[in-house]
């Protein structure tokens, strides 16, 4: 078994917590789902997002599709002038036994652009999409792990 990084990217249509988690929702369900990936197979998660984009934290939305025991880092892309703008970025690493030319990496909404040789996915049905995210999250609540009691 191989460690394999898949990547993905997409834009969020504002900086609000909720559009920022909406858009890193849909990609990794994408992600997730173009690649039959179990959450127990994956190691780490890095997210990233343009400067503009600082509302939330993207990697709430893994949390919120049950990646509990997964270590996740938020990070911001370089200011470069002229780029892609709300873009948030993911970069998954999995433990697969799939070869790494059988990796599907996701680039959707404005996010195409950057990638377009990568941009092979079959029409999304957004709708669908979002029924898949709502039966496999919690995003309702910002987690559902209580966080550690002090002792007494």
């Amino acid at each position: 078994m191989f460690c394999r990084g898949v990547r993905g990217a997409t834009t969020a249509d504002g900086n609000t917590s909720e559009e920022i988690l909406e858009a890193t929702r849909q990609l990794l369900a994408l992600m997730i789902r173009q690649n039959d990936i179990r959450s127990e197979d994956v190691a780490s998660a890095i997210f990233s997002t343009t400067p503009d984009l600082d509302a939330e934290f993207p990697a709430l939305a893994a949390r919120q599709l049950g990646l509990l025991d997964v270590a996740l880092m938020c990070v911001h892309e370089l200011d470069v002038p002229n780029s892609l703008r709300r873009c948030v970025r993911i970069l998954l690493h999995w433990n697969t036994d799939k070869p790494a030319d059988e990796l599907v990496h996701v680039y959707i909404k404005d996010a195409r652009q950057l990638r377009p040789d990568l941009c092979k996915l079959p029409p999304v049905d957004w709708d669908e999409l979002e029924e898949w995210i709502a039966a496999h999250s919690n995003h309702g609540a910002k987690s559902s792990r209580q966080p550690p009691q002090e002792p007494s």
